[in-house]
């Protein structure tokens, strides 16, 4: 089994989080309250940064003394958990533009990260 195929499973359970967050950064015009925007990004986010970490040590445990990508997705977590935190604050202060940004910045780094976990070891 390759690491490909071990985060393949985290990857498909982060894409419904993922369309979450589109549909709420889509719409700024019905944007829903600050404090149910923040409940949202959060259980969102969350989840998928906790797929993410489970998939980076399936990764580090798979690589059997090759590469370590551990350095490198570690960076890549921070990053990402950085794009989460900044989409929260931007969803309680009720600043949607910002948020759009910050949930774009959470999106790529997240596919990223697969890109990262997909390339074959």
């Amino acid at each position: 089994m390759t690491v490909a195929d071990r985060t393949d499973g985290h990857q498909a359970r982060c894409l419904p989080h993922l369309l979450a967050l589109r549909l709420l950064a889509r719409d700024g015009a019905e944007a829903p309250s600050p404090w149910l925007a923040i409940a949202e990004v959060a259980q969102a986010t969350g989840a998928i940064l906790a797929e993410v970490e489970v998939a980076g040590r399936e990764a580090r445990a798979a690589t059997g003394g090759g590469l370590d990508p551990g350095i490198f997705l570690s960076v890549r977590l921070s990053r990402l958990a950085a794009a989460a935190g900044d989409a929260v604050a931007a969803a309680g202060a009720g600043d949607f533009t910002q948020l759009r940004r910050h949930l774009h910045r959470f999106e790529v780094l997240t596919s990223a990260i697969w890109a990262v976990q997909d390339v074959p070891r």
